[in-house]
């Protein structure tokens, strides 16, 4: 049984940091592509970063980039996503994700974490 499962999350000032980690089991992830996703309260889910699961390349939202870092560790089987120079918008519920493809349209995602809530204050 697949399972992606995220911790990490939580209130934090605007400005500090928080990293989420999402633990993946279940099956061999190495040919697919694991992606952070958040949605906020009223809006739809929108994608974050991704990271190609074998070669450790990354793809960034332009709402994101030079802020958020997403990482693998492959030897824990764990996608991380540390979150720096928070802002109040990024408060939002975050998914971690699996896909075949190069995309970030959450439809294309096979496999889906529970969320992790990270609220940002002022």
């Amino acid at each position: 049984q697949v399972q992606l499962v995220e911790s990490g999350g939580g209130l934090v000032q605007a400005g500090g940091s928080l990293r989420l980690s999402c633990a993946a089991s279940g099956r061999t992830f190495s040919s697919y592509l694991m992606g952070w996703f958040r949605q906020a309260p009223g809006k739809e889910r929108e994608f974050v970063a991704r990271i190609i699961w074998s070669s450790g390349r990354t793809y960034y939202a332009d709402s994101v980039k030079g802020r958020f870092i997403i990482s693998r560790d492959n030897a824990k089987n764990t996608v991380y996503l540390q979150m720096n120079s928070l802002k109040l918008e990024d408060t939002a519920v975050y998914y971690c994700a699996a896909t075949l493809y190069y995309s970030t349209d959450p439809k294309t995602y096979d496999y889906w974490g529970q969320g992790s809530q990270v609220t940002v204050s002022s």
